[in-house]
């Protein structure tokens, strides 16, 4: 790698100080780290800004100015550190069907798998709220439960489809195809998700951060707060409301916030 990431900045930012060489216990404890530290938020977006996915723009945003960011940030600069240490991460493109039917679903996800001795296993540090908080192992079937959420993981049809357990039942979150796809693919992606007009990250405000005990949630002015398994629900009062939860829950300050313009809040001042 002609410009490798300061792989020490990274662990400090992600509380990491394990031994890393390439094995499951490394994945398993980076990534479960990397999801706790770096928080999923689309605020760039909504501020007019473009998605750079350039490792050194990644590595400024996310590491140093310790912002959070989404899906193809997330997993970008996951798949360097991985390559960095030695792990030969693939990365896959995928349809978000956790609200949109598939045929209206673009491929606008991005995940990884990670072949290891003990057999190949997902990683999808970017998918906000619904995270995969471990390795799934990349089997037909394959369920994983990691602080108190199951995923399993499910092939039909010439798909794989990742899933959660709601209650009983298990809701499909994406599916993909899982062929390997080229960085052109997600600056594509990347750009749709981030430009067009009817693309969620340009209507709406989403965040979401994990704490030691539970998480916060964004979604417009309606805010989560999931506290030791008790749920707390409460609404933005204006962005300067929002300007205090970031440096409060979110770990970082950013006073452009306070111009933030979100197009499914047209009212709000």
């Amino acid at each position: 790698m002609a410009n490798p990431l300061d792989l020490d900045a990274y662990f400090k930012r992600i509380h990491f100080r394990a031994p890393t060489p390439p094995t499951l216990a490394t994945l398993s404890g980076l990534l479960a780290a990397h999801i706790r530290r770096i928080p999923f938020e689309n605020l760039d977006v909504l501020l007019g800004r473009p998605i750079r996915l350039e490792l050194e723009a990644l590595e400024r945003k996310l590491v140093h100015e310790r912002r959070g960011g989404y899906c193809f940030e997330h997993a970008t600069l996951f798949a360097a550190v991985l390559e960095q240490l030695g792990f030969r991460p693939v990365a896959h493109s995928a349809r978000v069907v956790l609200v949109t039917p598939r045929p209206a679903a673009p491929r606008t996800h991005m995940f990884l798998t990670v072949p290891l001795d003990e057999g190949t296993f997902l990683v999808d540090p970017g998918f906000g709220g619904h995270a995969p908080r471990a390795p799934i192992p990349f089997l037909d079937g394959a369920e994983v439960t990691a602080r108190g959420e199951t995923h399993r993981l499910a092939r039909g049809g010439g798909e794989w489809t990742l899933k959660i357990k709601t209650g009983q039942d298990f809701a499909d979150l994406w599916m993909s195809t899982a062929e390997p796809e080229n960085p052109i693919d997600f600056e594509l992606g990347n750009h749709w998700v981030a430009t067009h007009p009817s693309s969620a990250f340009v209507n709406r405000l989403m965040m979401r951060a994990f704490t030691d005990d539970g998480r916060v949630s964004v979604m417009n002015r309606e805010v989560t707060i999931e506290h030791h398994g008790e749920l707390r629900r409460s609404q933005l009062a204006d962005r300067h409301a929002l300007r205090k939860l970031l440096i409060d829950d979110f770990g970082f300050d950013l006073p452009e916030v306070e111009r933030l313009r979100v197009p499914m809040l047209p009212d709000w001042e």
